[in-house]
């Protein structure tokens, strides 16, 4: 018979293991946390754009790179329109100038230029003479001018014999043979000392009528800039500015059309 120890505990060793691993607080780096922390989110970096990715961006009322800004209507220094029409009365001028030669080698070319009235019902609506003709220099002093249609023979003949612009004036004839009804011949007049005045007066009328077509350009730029001061849409030194530049486009014209006509003038003189 198996004698007990006095020391000898009544349990069970194991179960007091196990007793005491139940009780026993768990280490800190084992405790369940008793609230979460949110995660934060950063947005992604957007990768930059190319300049040509921005530029298509801008506004189309961006004034882009290289090109002039468009300029204010109300800006009294803007002479776009009166240097157009300074321009336009010089190129009429030079044209019609190159018309007045007292020799043979510049009337086919006057000739072309002539303004004819096709229709009698409507005289104020005309077209070139080439519209209607050919001008065909010939070598005996003779320029033949072929008709298109039979209703245009007597408008082109009056408008030959009308125009100031021959000195002398042609008096276009018929076909001699009488064969073509189409056919119109002018005989080319030697140049004489009273052909080379009278194209050097008419070279002066035509720099008059330049100059009047410039002088109310001028007036109607004035009439602008004084239109602005009125209103208030400019200050007194803009307006003052835009007088004097507009001056110096007049008188750049002015001079443009002396030049031209003096030159004119000396060639018909020097024959």
């Amino acid at each position: 018979m198996r004698h007990r120890c006095p020391f000898e505990l009544p349990v069970n060793i194991t179960q007091l293991h196990s007793a005491h691993r139940a009780t026993t607080t768990p280490p800190p780096w084992r405790t369940t946390p008793t609230h979460h922390r949110p995660f934060t989110t950063t947005p992604h970096l957007l990768k930059k754009g190319s300049k040509a990715t921005r530029d298509a961006n801008f506004p189309e009322s961006t004034t882009q790179k290289g090109t002039t800004p468009p300029t204010p209507p109300d800006d009294p220094s803007d002479f776009t329109t009166l240097e157009a029409e300074i321009a336009t009365a010089l190129t009429r001028l030079s044209t019609d100038l190159a018309t007045i030669r007292a020799g043979p080698r510049s009337l086919p070319t006057l000739l072309s230029n002539l303004r004819i009235a096709p229709l009698k019902t409507d005289p104020s609506t005309t077209v070139k003479l080439t519209d209607l003709a050919q001008v065909i220099p010939k070598q005996n002093r003779t320029i033949h001018v072929l008709v298109n249609e039979t209703p245009h023979v007597k408008a082109i003949v009056t408008a030959i014999q009308t125009t100031p612009l021959l000195n002398p004036p042609l008096n276009p004839q018929p076909d001699p043979s009488g064969q073509n009804p189409l056919l119109l011949v002018l005989a080319i007049p030697p140049p004489t000392a009273e052909t080379r005045r009278l194209a050097v007066g008419e070279a002066g009328k035509l720099g008059e009528r330049a100059g009047v077509a410039i002088r109310e350009a001028r007036a109607r730029q004035q009439r602008k800039i004084r239109g602005l001061g009125v209103s208030k849409l400019a200050r007194p030194d803009d307006l003052k500015k835009a007088g004097t530049g507009m001056e110096k486009v007049v008188e750049r014209g002015m001079g443009e059309v002396k030049r031209v006509v003096e030159g004119v003038k000396k060639g018909l003189e020097g024959g």
